[in-house]
C-alpha cells in the first residue's frame, strides 16, 4: 500500500500595501467583479483583534490578504491599468494611504 502524499501549502498573510503586481493580477483574476462576504476568512491576531481576509492559492503557497478599503482601491486600479506596466513589481500605494479615513 503506498503512503498518500500530502500538499502541504505554505500559508502566508499579507498586508495589501506589501502586493506585487503577481499577487494584484491573481486577485483580480480571482475576483474580477469584487470580492463579497462569503469569499472573507475572518480569525484573531495575537492581539485578539479581528482581522478580515481574503484567499488567492498559488501552486505551493496560500497566502491570506488583509482586507481594507485600500485593498478595494488598489484592485479596481490594477484593474483599470490593463498591466500596462508589467515591469513594475510593486504597487505605488502612497496616494491610496490618505484617501481613507479608518
Amino acid at each position: 500500500m503506498r503512503k498518500s502524499q500530502t500538499n502541504v501549502l505554505k500559508r502566508v498573510i499579507v498586508d495589501y500595501k506589501k502586493l506585487d503586481n503577481a499577487m494584484l493580477n491573481l486577485l483580480v483574476e480571482k475576483f474580477p467583479d469584487g470580492y463579497d462576504d462569503d469569499d472573507i476568512v475572518t480569525y484573531r491576531n495575537a492581539n485578539n483583534e479581528v482581522v478580515e481576509c481574503v484567499e488567492v492559492r498559488t501552486e505551493d503557497t496560500a497566502y491570506l490578504v488583509k482586507v481594507s478599503k485600500r485593498l478595494v482601491m488598489a484592485m479596481e486600479d490594477f484593474d483599470d491599468s490593463d498591466n500596462d506596466n508589467e515591469d513594475d513589481t510593486s504597487l505605488d500605494t502612497e496616494e491610496l494611504e490618505g484617501s481613507e479615513e479608518e
